[in-house]
């Protein structure tokens, strides 16, 4: 016998800086062009934080702006999971200082580590504990801040990325609702292709980890690139498949905002027509675990997902990671 409780997104919160970093503004700081920049990533402008904003301080506004949507106070919030690649410091985890910021004072808090894929890993994490009764409100962060961890003389990375936050509270729902479906991956023999090495314990912060700039992003582009074009549809067809669905049944398709020609690569490799895929790249570039929640939030907000409808989010990331799910909304 299956006691499962079945588990929905009940809210969706979302912040963006709103500083802008255009690609004309990039033009005046390296050698590179809007149109360039266009015509290979599909972005026009990113957010910035402003001196001194950290993960957590994105974080927190949009937690509390999903938990009043949901009429939910932080002190009814269970567990805290912030998916991020850029936390505020090692230790403690951002989650604490987020619940702490919150005032969510019953709740557990810890992060998870899966590059841009984290904010659908912790959907995955958290759900667990709403689905076997342990707890009943679960808060997942989306939270990060790439402007700290870019390399701005790097022309081939620094064009991609951006800062935001997201957040969504998960809550018990009516069977037959929420999410149908989770798929994660990871292949960690291509961690090499997408990494931050300074920093930890086998390039520790010193003097030479910071004249070779190992404190920043670095990617093989191309690698990432073919990578992340196979797995896009490689995890919505799994997550559809475990969903008892089929693609003609996704109303909405949410992918991980990257790029637009992987977006298109992925879409048409899936024949899901662009018109039911969400894109908003073009506004905040890539904002790794921001990315899908405030996707979410957008498209809700413009009318693109509504009750009943059948969604499909999907990620990839440094590890390298991937995850998916199908929601029925």
């Amino acid at each position: 016998m299956n006691n499962l409780r079945s588990v929905g997104i009940a809210s969706v919160g979302a912040y963006t800086p709103a500083k802008r970093l255009t690609n004309f503004d990039l033009e005046k700081m390296i050698d590179t062009s809007d149109e360039w920049i266009r015509t290979r990533t599909g972005i026009k402008e990113r957010r910035i934080v402003e001196n001194g904003v950290c993960t957590s301080d994105m974080g927190v506004i949009a937690a509390r702006m999903a938990l009043e949507r949901a009429g939910v106070s932080p002190d009814e919030v269970d567990l805290i999971i912030t998916g991020t690649a850029t936390p505020d410091m090692f230790f403690p985890s951002t989650g604490c200082i987020i619940q702490d910021k919150l005032g969510a004072s019953k709740a557990a808090a810890f992060d998870l580590e899966a590059g841009c894929t984290g904010f659908v890993y912790s959907i995955a994490v958290g759900a667990q504990f709403v689905q076997t009764g342990l707890y009943k409100n679960v808060l997942v962060v989306g939270s990060d801040t790439l402007s700290k961890v870019t390399d701005w003389t790097d022309r081939n990375t620094c064009v991609l990325f951006g800062d935001g936050a997201g957040a969504v509270l998960l809550k018990p729902v009516p069977e037959g609702t929420g999410i149908l479906s989770l798929y994660l991956g990871a292949d960690g023999s291509g961690g090499e292709l997408l990494k931050i090495p300074g920093g930890g314990s086998k390039h520790p912060a010193n003097k030479e980890s910071v004249e070779k700039k190992q404190h920043y992003i670095k990617m093989a582009g191309n690698e990432v690139f073919k990578f992340a074009t196979r797995i896009m549809e490689v995890a919505a067809l799994e997550a559809i498949k475990r969903s008892g669905l089929t693609v003609e049944d996704v109303s909405c398709f949410i992918p991980h905002q990257a790029n637009v020609r992987i977006i298109e690569a992925a879409a048409k490799r899936l024949r899901i027509p662009m018109d039911k895929v969400f894109v908003n790249v073009s506004n905040y570039g890539n904002t790794s675990n921001g990315s899908i929640p405030i996707a979410l939030f957008e498209a809700q907000e413009q009318g693109r997902i509504k009750k009943g409808d059948a969604i499909v989010i999907v990620a990839f990331g440094a590890g390298l990671t991937w995850a998916s799910s199908v929601i029925r909304w």
